[in-house]
């Protein structure tokens, strides 16, 4: 009677009556082959190279995707902020009559704002340097407050002087490399000047600099500057008349269902573009070089799975003993290839879990890295002369982190396939006969 006790409170502990997958022997046993020895110290190392691997290749890909869906944002509202998301410009003839038809375009559905426009190009100068390029936008002053990535990021003076068509607003690095500042007087020189009989003059007027704007993109900041569209049809010699009027919609991707009503409203031959087809390049180019980075980096985390297969394989060999030992106790083949197969896992769920914590983490301070990093070295990283945005952004997508995770750990689970399968079909006869 004893024995049968005995027997039947020794055979839930023993391998032969563990049958079901993944039970609390398997996990004992798994967690012992983790744990580090003297004699395992290589095998050890292995494993804590494969962890740190995958951690660091986890958080690498979180952080350059966060990155660059940060750019991708950032520059969208940076370009779709002060740039309108369609443009109409006439075809039969000059837009004298905008301003009837910015109303007709204002009361369509989802057209949040019509914006007469008058461009030119033009040379600025100011009390130092020799000068610089600018794109002169001129426009209405209640237009412009509805800019608010403009009027709300008024860094000097106002726009006081601009609403009476008395001045001009300028970018800050625009500012900054003229030397100018609100209140002072920046000089403008137009190729499209007066007709003379000894042939065109270029245009040279100087305008009080009413306030100054930084939108945070360098390429606005240093070369656009606004002025009362009054003042830049007599500047461009264009008195009565526009050269587009560019429409703000609530939902930028939705331009294609307004071009029919845009149309109708119009009256007249038009030529319609949108944002999408001005910055068609940029933005493809910007999703091709992300998946490039996505594929490039998901390979710092194949070689860290690739990692465990060495690992498992030199651990399986050093078990070898004791895997005939369990076998002649009763443990399947199953049995012996869980607990392989979660001794691996471990390290690519763990390793995963501990780079989505530092993917996170840096994200969540990614400027403060940044300037860290630029003190200490004394360089500027991420230089807004060719970033173009002023802060480095972050932006992480939930789906994009789930699908980083899936990855990281579908390879850390292939990895440790083949060793402990190889683990399971190992004969206890060959394993002993030399011990």
């Amino acid at each position: 009677m004893n024995s049968e006790t005995a027997g039947t409170e020794a055979g839930p502990a023993s391998p032969g009556n563990s049958a079901r997958p993944f039970s609390a022997f398997e996990r004992m046993v798994a967690w012992r082959y983790l744990r580090s020895r003297r004699k395992e110290a290589v095998i050890s190392v292995i494993a804590g190279f494969s962890f740190v691997g995958i951690m660091l290749g986890v958080a690498t890909l979180i952080i350059v995707m966060a990155v660059m869906n940060g750019f991708r944002t950032e520059l969208i509202s940076r370009i779709l902020g002060i740039n309108g998301h369609m443009i109409v410009q006439p075809v039969d003839g000059p837009l004298n009559d905008y301003a009837a038809l910015a109303d007709k375009f204002a009361a369509i559905p989802g057209v949040t704002m019509a914006l007469p426009l008058v461009e030119g190009q033009t040379l600025a100068s100011g009390r130092d340097g020799a000068g610089t390029g600018a794109l002169v936008r001129g426009v209405r002053a209640d237009d412009l407050v509805k800019l608010k990535e403009v009027s709300g990021n008024i860094r000097a003076g106002d726009l006081v002087g601009f609403a009476a068509g008395e001045g001009v607003l300028v970018g800050s690095r625009m500012a900054a490399q003229l030397g100018i500042s609100a209140g002072d007087n920046i000089t403008l020189v137009s190729p499209e000047g007066d007709v003379t009989p000894l042939g065109i003059n270029p245009r040279v007027k100087s305008y009080p600099v009413s306030g100054i704007f930084e939108i945070g993109m360098s390429e606005y900041d240093s070369t656009i500057i606004y002025m009362p569209l009054e003042e830049s049809q007599l500047y461009f010699n264009a008195e009565g008349l526009v050269q587009s009027i560019e429409l703000f919609v609530s939902d930028p991707d939705n331009v294609d269902q307004l071009r029919p009503l845009v149309e109708a409203a119009a009256g007249r031959q038009i030529f319609i573009s949108d944002w999408r087809q001005r910055n068609q390049t940029f933005f493809s180019a910007l999703q091709v070089e992300r998946n490039v980075m996505f594929m490039i980096l998901t390979l710092i985390v194949l070689v860290a799975a690739l990692n465990i297969i060495s690992g498992l394989i030199m651990l399986v060999k050093d078990k070898g003993s004791d895997i005939a030992i369990l076998k002649t106790m009763g443990a399947t083949s199953g049995s012996i290839m869980r607990i392989f197969f979660m001794t691996g896992a471990a390290i690519g769920i763990t390793g995963t879990l501990a780079g989505v914590a530092l993917g996170v983490v840096v994200c969540l301070n990614v400027e403060s890295i940044r300037q860290f990093f630029s003190w200490l070295s004394g360089t500027v990283l991420f230089d807004p002369e060719l970033y173009f945005l002023s802060q480095l952004p972050a932006d992480m997508n939930v789906g994009e982190t789930v699908a980083v995770v899936i990855m990281a750990l579908v390879l850390s689970f292939l990895a440790t396939i083949f060793p402990a399968w190889q683990a399971s079909r190992l004969d206890p006869v060959q394993a002993l006969r030399y011990e």
